[in-house]
């Protein structure tokens, strides 16, 4: 008797030799040639005969395709929007090659155009390639707006009904979560909506499918939201830190943390 009792219609590595091939041959290549074209559509077919055999099979190939197009665009548009934020970056090549919120970003682009192409396995596959390479957990459902701006990233989740607009900036640790898990809640929207222009800095979280946060909002470091925020404003934490001079400590031992 078989413990696993199901057929994997492929194994991870073909997935993940498929996107890398797809990234640097296609999407970070000046002019993709046409042998690789050829051979990019050559795997999409073997991929998604594995797992989709519908009568709009050739449809949802060309689907793909076409949508390699945009996908450049959105590549070469968000370098600009991570060297336009960050005062550590030197090169654009940079950004392509390390950093991990880009990475993370436009795989979720792919793997979200997927999803809404309503393909089984692949989408959740191809972002679970993203999480565990960068620590930026995004689920392929959420909808995220243009120039979307992760900083540093370890940590981030991003919840499979979530929302976000365009110019929104996120730094690393940050929850856009549910209130709780359960089975009878998956057809119901449990993660909030961000709003355009946001900033949401380190270790925030935010959590329901309710829960709205207006434009033009910046929200602190470590702050737990779970109701929504009106547009323009600022939320932080009412707490300072405690510095006690190295001549106030009288004996090392007598303190606590």
């Amino acid at each position: 008797m078989s413990f696993f009792r199901y057929n994997l219609p492929f194994n991870r590595k073909e997935i993940v030799d498929f996107l890398d091939f797809f990234l640097e041959e296609i999407i970070w290549t000046d002019f993709p040639t046409e042998e690789n074209l050829s051979i990019f559509e050559n795997q999409l077919k073997v991929i998604l005969s594995k797992i989709y055999t519908s009568s709009d099979f050739d449809f949802k190939v060309n689907s793909i395709i076409n949508f390699v197009t945009d996908l450049r665009k959105e590549a070469e548009k968000l370098v600009v929007e991570y060297f336009r934020n960050d005062p550590a970056c030197k090169s654009e090549i940079e950004i392509v090659l390390s950093y991990p919120g880009y990475y993370a970003t436009i795989v979720h682009r792919f793997a979200h155009f997927l999803s809404v192409l309503e393909l089984p396995i692949l989408p959740r596959v191809i972002a679970e390639i993203a999480h565990s390479r960068t620590g930026i957990d995004i689920h392929p459902s959420a909808i995220i707006g243009q120039n979307f701006y992760i900083d540093h990233g370890t940590g981030i989740v991003i919840g499979e009904t979530t929302v976000i607009g365009d110019y929104v900036k996120i730094y690393q640790g940050v929850t856009l979560g549910a209130f709780y898990v359960s089975k009878d809640l998956a057809n119901i929207k449990r993660h909030p909506t961000i709003g355009n222009n946001v900033t949401i800095y380190a270790g925030a979280t935010i959590l329901g499918g309710t829960t709205e946060i207006g434009d033009n909002v910046i929200i602190g470091g470590n702050v737990w939201i779970t109701k929504s925020i009106p547009s323009d404003a600022r939320v932080y934490q009412n707490s300072k830190p405690i510095v006690i001079e190295p001549k106030e400590i009288l004996d090392k031992n007598n303190y606590s943390i």
